[in-house]
């Protein structure tokens, strides 16, 4: 899968979450997790983070919404259950890009709903846990943007292997 994506929260308050989703986010392939003036310490993550993903990518700490520095290029997807959000199924994951979740028993801060290029919301009938929210999210992305056998059309699994890739001619896209 080409590009790359990270995940962070805002104002968490429960480490048992964030660890979760670190650990999550290691098991999808995040390239790095951050955290935006979080209500706890980041080391208490550990006891959820059972796959010690604090210590093997990066983790990115900043104090204020303000302060977030991305990638170049790099899109802010915030993940909210605002009326104009769009729904999950029906968006699609740039290549280059930042998730990022709400705290707990709240919502994005309107300082980070404004810097979100994107906001996207889980069709649920209410709130879910913070980092069941980002194993979803996460796996949305792996499955619109990953690359898999299609779904047949009966119940059950797919009925033909996945065709191999097959590279095109080279093009040159200006010259010089």
């Amino acid at each position: 899968m080409r590009g790359y994506f990270g995940i962070g929260v805002e104002g968490v308050s429960k480490p048992m979450n964030v660890g979760a989703l670190l650990r999550t986010a290691q098991a999808f392939g995040a390239s790095f997790v951050f955290t935006i003036a979080p209500a706890t310490e980041e080391v208490q993550f550990g006891s959820a983070d059972t796959s010690a993903a604090a210590r093997t990518m990066p983790l990115y700490r900043f104090d204020t919404v303000d302060t977030l520095v991305l990638p170049e290029d790099c899109s802010l997807v915030g993940v909210e259950l605002l009326e104009d959000a769009i729904e999950l199924p029906s968006f699609r994951h740039p290549r280059r890009c930042a998730y990022v979740l709400g705290p707990e028993r709240s919502s994005l801060s309107p300082a980070l709903v404004d810097r979100c290029d994107y906001v996207v919301k889980i069709p649920t009938r209410f709130a879910i846990n913070l980092s069941v929210a980002g194993a979803l999210v996460m796996y949305d992305r792996l499955l619109s943007l990953g690359r898999f056998a299609e779904r047949p059309v009966a119940t059950g699994g797919p009925t033909e292997a996945l065709k191999p890739h097959v590279h095109g001619k080279p093009f040159v896209l200006r010259e010089r």
